[in-house]
């Protein structure tokens, strides 16, 4: 049978189980670190190029999420077998982006067309980022960005937007936008991400909630979505809501990386 090892240097709870559970859905077997960086040989300085050659000799193909923008594509130049990346630091998360189309597809019925607001950290959400490239690919879709302006969406995405000829605002009413959208997807403001500037971060957190008001702007057919895990930035009480669809897009994760997994170690 084939064998995935997946190599989490950062922490993990859905990417990580689901591409496990994925794998051994399959057939396969697993081999896993779940804290790489504090318990693989990187933490005796072992370079990620080393690891990589290393570990694919143990494997059939490895899942890699790195703290540093880019370490994925680092590895698969090192690499022989195929790589997913499960995310690098505040790069791209590509796998997230095809779990979210797939599950706006399913939830809205179409991708074509569609009003989308992006909300919270959209300067190291890596979610957020990939999800906009993807979206380009389909026809007539809007983005809206709201978030506060520390972590205002960055130009490299908007102006591959508008490359793409797709239409993007900015905006800081929340409430407004909802009610124009058929997806609001909401985001967490990482702590992770802002190191020693903890004011900043108090700033930025709890300035755009999802709460029961903003959802009752919502359209009816509109749904609410989450990469995970949150905190605060979506209420409790919206989880009872039809249009809360997060846990939903989280299970879909499972379908797409399982395809996924199989497209790349038996092809269609």
């Amino acid at each position: 049978g084939y064998l995935m090892a997946t190599l989490f240097y950062e922490p993990s709870t859905r990417t990580r189980l689901s591409f496990e559970s994925s794998m051994k859905r399959l057939g396969g077997e697993v081999l896993t670190t779940e804290n790489a960086r504090e318990f693989s040989s990187a933490a005796k300085g072992e370079t990620l190029e080393d690891t990589i050659r290393t570990v694919e000799g143990y494997s059939d193909i490895i899942v890699m999420r790195h703290f540093e923008s880019g370490a994925a594509r680092r590895a698969a130049l090192s690499a022989s077998i195929p790589i997913i990346n499960a995310g690098d630091g505040p790069g791209q998360h590509p796998t997230q982006a095809l779990l979210d189309v797939y599950t706006i597809g399913r939830e809205i019925g179409k991708l074509d067309g569609i009003n989308i607001a992006l909300v919270g950290d959209l300067a190291y959400g890596r979610t957020v980022r990939s999800l906009a490239h993807l979206l380009a690919l389909y026809k007539d879709v809007k983005i809206y960005f709201v978030s506060p302006d520390v972590v205002k969406m960055k130009d490299d995405i908007k102006d591959y937007l508008t490359s793409m000829g797709v239409r993007w605002e900015e905006s800081a009413d929340l409430i407004e936008v909802a009610s124009k959208c058929d997806v609001v997807y909401q985001t967490r403001i990482q702590r992770e991400r802002f190191g020693e500037r903890v004011a900043l971060y108090e700033e930025a957190r709890g300035k755009y909630i999802v709460d029961m008001s903003a959802v009752n702007a919502m359209q009816k057919h509109a749904v609410v979505m989450h990469p995970l895990p949150r905190l605060d930035e979506i209420t409790v009480d919206v989880d009872g809501d039809p249009r809360a669809a997060y846990f939903r897009q989280a299970k879909n994760g499972l379908y797409i990386r399982m395809a996924l997994l199989k497209l790349l170690l038996l092809g269609w």
